[in-house]
């Protein structure tokens, strides 16, 4: 039986912090406080996977200053640019009921209640009082924009890959 692991990206380092060894990562998760309690993390850099451990951690200017074990200078910090850290599946931190990460949004089909297919997400827009769900049903066709609301989202099946919705009027 072949195991496959998934590795979910939550940070990316882009620069050097200091001398001593510190990289500045930028965080792409909704919970940058997940590394202060975090022993070690997965680096994924010019096509490698290696796990380092977690020295110490801060927070500067919406950035998390993390100092690894492996890494005693700028000079060996600085080879680390670009790379990203990740976690796997078992990691992630746990979410409410109802709720979803990104990435297992991405990707599923979209049906209305009535079966029709809308199309595919393909993407998840932030705008601060909800997430909005590009869904693409071809490639010359404009995406349809559907708001991460419950009454308009019904159901998200991850199992079987799939989103059922209930469109407010003139939305199609």
């Amino acid at each position: 039986m072949l195991l496959v692991v998934e590795y979910i990206t939550v940070g990316k380092i882009v620069t050097t912090q200091g001398h001593r060894g510190e990289v500045r990562v930028l965080p792409l998760t909704d919970f940058p406080e997940r590394f202060v309690n975090m022993q070690e993390i997965i680096l994924y850099h010019k096509g490698e996977r290696v796990t380092y451990h977690i020295e110490r951690v801060r927070f500067h200017k919406g950035f998390v200053i993390i100092k690894f074990k492996e890494v005693p200078n700028m000079n060996r910090a600085l080879e680390l640019k670009g790379s990203l850290l990740q976690v796997t599946r078992e990691q992630l931190v746990p979410l409410p009921e109802d709720t979803y990460y990104v990435f297992e949004i991405v990707g599923l089909d979209v049906y209305t209640r009535e079966g029709e297919w809308l199309g595919k997400v393909t993407d998840v827009i932030s705008t601060g009082a909800n997430d909005v769900y590009e869904v693409k049903r071809g490639e010359k066709e404009r995406p349809l924009l559907i708001p991460a609301l419950k009454r308009v989202v019904v159901e998200v099946n991850l199992e079987e890959g799939r989103m059922v919705v209930e469109l407010p009027p003139g939305l199609v």
